[in-house]
């Protein structure tokens, strides 16, 4: 009981609410990955140089160490890559699906998980078109997805945009580094 109430006055503290689920994975990698027939995930253990490479390139690198890609394939063709990633805040994390198709653009992203608290700015900058804008971007390009919708959304929904956007560039930035090459 001590614990449950330390955990509800963490929580409090914290500001931060439950995770719902905006797209289910098995949705996102259905649309990221069209096509595929069977799937693969590829792990990458960083080493320390690598994670600093990664840092050095978009000032992050993954908390665990570990990036992992998910491949699609049909005939043993590779029809695209996926990584989830995740994009912590003051109000909870989000959680972000990004395709790769197999010439090296981005596909598409998903916003796949928001706390309940930050579900409806979240909803407001996709409907503004934010996903629209990284469709074709190259891993090497910085996304622009929050400075193109900001005009027409309040301002939690174009900081929620800031944050699809560092996901988007730390799993180009991942991709660019250590799958493409």
């Amino acid at each position: 009981m001590k614990t449950l109430v330390l955990g509800a006055v963490l929580a409090a503290l914290l500001h931060i609410t439950p995770t719902v689920i905006l797209v289910k994975r098995e949705d996102a990698v259905a649309k990221l990955l069209p096509g595929a027939e069977r799937f693969a995930a590829r792990e990458l253990h960083l080493s320390s140089a690598d994670s600093r490479r990664l840092h050095d390139a978009v000032g992050w690198e993954p908390p665990d160490g570990v990036v992992t890609f998910y491949l699609g394939k049909r005939q043993n063709q590779v029809t695209g890559v996926l990584l989830f990633m995740r994009v912590d805040c003051q109000h909870g994390p989000l959680e972000l699906a990004i395709g790769f198709d197999p010439r090296g653009t981005i596909r598409g992203v998903e916003v796949t998980k928001a706390t309940v608290e930050m579900k409806p700015w979240v909803l407001e900058a996709l409907r503004a078109g934010l996903t629209d804008v990284y469709k074709g971007l190259d891993p090497s390009e910085k996304p622009t997805g929050a400075d193109r919708v900001k005009p027409h959304i309040g301002a939690m929904p174009g900081y929620m945009a800031e944050l699809i956007d560092k996901g988007v560039m730390h799993a180009a930035a991942a991709y660019r580094l250590f799958y493409r090459t």
